[in-house]
């Protein structure tokens, strides 16, 4: 039974995206009166976020289904410095023309997912440099600077960790999380914002504007952040051993984006459902207990479900169709990757370009130990070539991933 009264929180926490609260009882009590408004940050670091990102996408998506109002905060500006969260080394530096092109491709990502507008409940997506590239040093360093303590900032972990693995911080990245607090003190003014959500990994930050926005403007704000997402084995959401699940076609075929979400291991299952679905939470416990082979039924679900919402009902049923006929029966299905190469190609190299494999030598190392099949027959030769003829050459890595080399 949920502790909430408002459905928004009531349905966030039912399905597993609460961790926590600045102050659980006065946001629940402010979202059961009426419309709240309230945000998210994504920084322009790629042309697409990957699905680390899609918990913060669906909490949004939730809020607005549930009657409140979205802002999508585009960190044009704080892109500029980096989020040293997480990392041990300082980001990229990206020109302004990057931002500018990372922008627009994550934009289409969130046209999938929630409603942009002039209506009262309508999402809306802006941009921190409006505000953030007309700050003056001294002015800022004045008014907001003087509310931040560097004993307290020094021990949140996003600085702490990094300190204590000896690893560099320049000023530059430590003037991260005062800029993040500032984007929470101008969108309660610019567009009444009360709430900030994020990842675990942003307690710290959105601690730090929800007092920076009671201070400076005397307004009751709230945060509210998710627990960090692993698999059950203990690994990263999103990573995998081809690299990023992308969230846009361009980066990843919806055939592969389909794959990821049938390839969950039976334990994240029902996790899964529950955080990236709108299935009633009935069914979802009906199929999460389902046992043996019978949960594979549940996983072309999830896929299936998942897919829909990001790429489009179609190209599920494409994706889960050319699933049906590669693994049910045998046949190359239409959506699988595919690459052209005259004559004849190497099959590590055709492993690395259809996505299978990392590198060459993940490639190499696959195919020794027997993980690597062209047509069906295993090849364990590092130095195996394809000869190209008419037909096209199906490759595969371990049981669930395909591909097709044609001659060019």
């Amino acid at each position: 039974m949920s502790t909430f009264r408002s459905e928004f929180l009531k349905t966030l926490e039912e399905r597993g995206f609460i961790h926590q609260q600045t102050d659980a009882v006065g946001l629940d009590e402010l979202a059961a009166k009426g419309p709240i408004t309230a945000y998210i940050g994504f920084d322009c670091t790629a042309r697409s976020l990957h699905v680390g990102s899609l918990v913060q996408i669906m909490m949004l998506r939730w809020l607005q289904k549930t009657g409140h109002k979205p802002i999508v905060l585009m960190g044009g500006g704080t892109t500029r410095i980096g989020d040293p969260t997480g990392r041990d080394e300082a980001r990229k530096m990206l020109t302004d023309a990057d931002i500018a092109d990372n922008m627009a491709g994550i934009r289409t990502i969130f046209d999938k997912f929630i409603t942009f507008g002039d209506g009262a409940q309508d999402a809306i997506m802006v941009n921190n440099a409006d505000w953030l590239d007309k700050l003056g040093y001294i002015d800022f360093l004045r008014d907001v600077g003087r509310h931040f303590s560097v004993n307290r900032m020094l021990t949140f972990d996003s600085v702490k960790l990094r300190l204590e693995r000896e690893q560099p911080m320049s000023f530059l990245e430590f003037n991260y999380m005062i800029l993040q607090a500032y984007d929470f003190l101008e969108l309660n003014q610019r567009r009444e914002c009360r709430l900030q959500m994020g990842g675990s990994d942003q307690w710290g930050n959105i601690v730090n504007g929800v007092e920076l926005t009671r201070r400076v403007a005397q307004k009751e704000v709230f945060g509210l952040t998710t627990p960090l997402l692993t698999k059950s084995d203990g690994s990263k959401m999103g990573k995998t051993a081809s690299g990023a699940v992308w969230l846009n076609e361009e980066m990843l075929p919806a055939y592969d984006y389909w794959q990821f979400w049938r390839n969950t291991s039976d334990a994240d299952v029902g996790k899964f459902l529950r955080l990236f679905t709108e299935l009633p939470l009935d069914e979802i416990k009906r199929l999460e207990s389902l046992g043996g082979s019978e949960i594979n039924e549940a996983k072309k679900i999830l896929a299936n479900e998942a897919t829909a919402m990001a790429r489009g009902r179609d190209a599920a049923e494409a994706a889960a169709e050319t699933a049906r006929k590669t693994f049910e029966e045998g046949a190359a299905g239409e959506d699988l990757p595919r690459i052209t190469a005259t004559g004849s190609i190497a099959l590590a190299d055709a492993m690395v370009q259809l996505g299978l494999a990392a590198s060459k030598g993940e490639a190499r190392r696959l195919i020794k130990q027997g993980g690597a099949r062209v047509n069906g027959e295993a090849v364990a030769d590092e130095a195996f070539v394809i000869a190209l003829g008419a037909e096209a050459v199906k490759i595969s890595a371990g049981k669930k991933r395909h591909g097709l080399v044609e001659a060019g």
